[in-house]
């Protein structure tokens, strides 16, 4: 009965596991989701996008991936992870394994268009500091950018 027990645990596990790994994001999905919120930005403005990208139910907000809006200064416009950020500067902010300053460098591929930035961050899910890897868009005409990425 034991056995029989163990296993059905380490079954449901293997499940779970394979569930998870199936709906956890990519990086295709990120990137496509940083370039819709910056053409969604550009057309709707940036009052109705902070509001849209911040809502926790909304067209922004996948499982595990959402949108964070950032402008050239580092002020998070909105963040659909943590929308209480927004406001704040996220300028001077390090990466907390390499000492980077990662949002400068998200500034700076910003301006150049698009690109991708790794940076370790906490990761909500496993309550700690992991690698993450973002898609940053430009959003034509302002001096803002959107960012989706994952934790790899």
């Amino acid at each position: 009965m034991k056995k029989i027990l163990c296993g059905l645990v380490m079954l449901a596990m293997v499940i779970c596991g394979v569930v998870y790994n199936v709906n956890a994001a990519t990086l295709d999905e990120a990137k496509s989701m940083a370039v819709k919120a910056a053409g969604y930005a550009k057309a709707n403005g940036m009052e109705k996008a902070a509001a849209e990208f911040n809502n926790q139910n909304g067209q922004f907000r996948k499982g595990d991936i959402y949108i964070v809006m950032i402008d050239y200064n580092g002020k998070v416009i909105a963040h659909g992870g943590s929308p209480a950020l927004t406001g704040t500067s996220l300028l001077d902010q390090k990466d907390p394994n390499t000492g980077k300053f990662f949002v400068q460098e998200m500034i700076s591929t910003a301006k150049k268009g698009s690109g991708w930035v790794t940076y370790n961050w906490m990761n909500p899910a496993a309550k700690k500091v992991q690698p993450k890897k973002s898609w940053i868009q430009k959003i034509e005409g302002v001096d803002a950018f959107t960012i989706c990425g994952i934790f790899q």
